[in-house]
């Protein structure tokens, strides 16, 4: 472990001892007891190396060689994001300004009656119980230092209801802004999302940073899915060249429930997604789609797990990356069937295009099948550019740089189209084009 990890692990721990001591009788609480089981579990994990097989290929010690203010206060305008070219929406549109929610710049537009939505720091001051039965039951067994550390530093982020028997009309969007304008900057938000039964709700995450300094997001959700219930949940990804991104997404499905993810990384320093999914239902659906566009000397890494452990449960999962200069990608998908999930099919698939011979991929897909009656495949694939149909469009008079950019936006379509918000698709079409065709 280096000498940088330890201060920056020892700063952590200090800052947590220190705000404790001010929070007088919430110290006591049950929330904050979990929030203290967790760093202490923090303490005993460190920060991960690449000696751990989960980190081996994404080394964290540039990140945690930085410091960053964690309170670091904001009073960002709508002004202040119009360079950012964030596009219009009808839907719930919830901003978060380094890890804090900002009233000022939020729009919510749906019924109470459908949907409750709130900061967490809100949340827990009007209904500690409630929060406390959702929060961390997900991840409590994580074993991954950066989701013990979000939970013991958890603060601010949202706090999503949505009782039985509703279908919330407007998309929840969340908009995460990093101000580094005049610091390098830090926030953890923790996010929470209970579906009930027989209800539905399509959601997305945005991040975005301000200014040239280096900003640090280590964000968890945690989501629910009732039985029959439906969660579209998208995550977009457009930082800046300094920021370094850690996210985890954990999710448990009941019985008959669907849950849609597309996951899109357009920029960022270093990027580590996780999204893990429990299949804990008779007959469950889990799509996953992703998109990744490394390039200068960018990391980006995504890991998946699905976790079939009852019977008659399907996922699907599609992650494609085109990578560019020296930039590095990793994919690690793991699916597990165990002993009582009969009846599964699970199927996995990475495709990715590496246009530079300084650019590489790491992808490494896993099956373990514990159960007998399954349908299960996984395959990866990375290569270059197909010459054939290059030369091809290039006969047909068409130049090699926007022969190129079209092939790849083909190579992208079969995920931009699964996005089924049509903003957020279209935003991510109009995006993608420019960054294809920028080089």
């Amino acid at each position: 472990m280096t000498t940088e990890t330890i201060d920056l692990k020892t700063k952590l721990i200090t800052d947590f001892y220190a705000r404790e001591s001010v929070m007088n009788g919430e110290a006591a609480s049950a929330f904050h007891q979990k929030k203290r089981a967790a760093l202490a579990r923090f303490d005993q994990l460190g920060f991960p190396t690449v000696r751990n097989e989960e980190w081996k290929y994404s080394s964290v010690k540039e990140l945690v060689n930085e410091s960053y203010n964690f309170n670091s206060e904001s009073n960002v305008a709508l002004s202040d994001l119009e360079d950012l070219k964030i596009p219009e929406q009808d839907a719930n549109i919830i901003y978060f300004v380094n890890g804090r929610y900002s009233a000022e710049l939020s729009r919510m537009v749906s019924s109470q009656a459908q949907i409750t939505i709130s900061s967490l720091s809100e949340a827990i001051k009007k209904d500690p119980q409630l929060v406390n039965t959702y929060f961390n039951e997900l991840t409590k067994e994580s074993g991954e230092a950066f989701t013990e550390l979000n939970t013991a530093f958890a603060q601010d982020g949202i706090f999503i209801h949505v009782p039985d028997n509703q279908t919330v009309e407007h998309p929840v969007i969340l908009r995460f802004v990093a101000d580094a304008r005049t610091q390098n900057v830090g926030n953890q938000p923790r996010n929470i999302v209970a579906v009930g039964r027989n209800s539905h709700l399509k959601m997305a995450e945005a991040f975005r940073t301000l200014g040239s300094g280096r900003s640090f997001t280590n964000a968890v959700t945690e989501i629910y899915v009732g039985e029959e219930a439906g969660v579209e949940y998208y995550k977009v990804q457009n930082e800046s060249e300094q920021a370094y991104h850690i996210g985890t997404t954990q999710v448990r499905m009941l019985d008959r429930s669907q849950f849609y993810a597309g996951t899109v990384t357009l920029n960022g320093r270093f990027t580590r997604n996780n999204l893990n999914i429990i299949l804990d239902g008779e007959r469950c659906e889990a799509h996953m789609y992703g998109l990744y566009f490394p390039d200068g000397t960018q990391h980006v890494d995504n890991h998946t797990v699905a976790d079939h452990r009852k019977p008659n449960s399907e996922s699907n999962e599609l992650y494609k990356g085109i990578l560019r200069d020296k930039s590095k990608g990793v994919f690690n998908g793991k699916i597990f069937v165990r002993p009582d999930a009969q009846k599964t099919n699970a199927f996995q698939s990475c495709k990715n295009i590496v246009l530079s011979p300084e650019a590489s991929m790491n992808t490494k897909p896993q099956l373990e099948i514990y159960a007998d009656d399954v349908k299960c495949s996984h395959g990866t694939t990375t290569g270059q550019i197909d010459e054939e149909a290059l030369f091809y469009m290039r006969s047909r008079g068409i130049s090699r740089p926007e022969a190129l950019s079209l092939l790849m936006f083909a190579f992208c379509a079969d995920v931009v189209s699964q996005i089924r918000i049509d903003s957020i698709r279209e935003y991510l079409e109009n995006v993608i084009a420019e960054k294809l065709a920028s080089k």
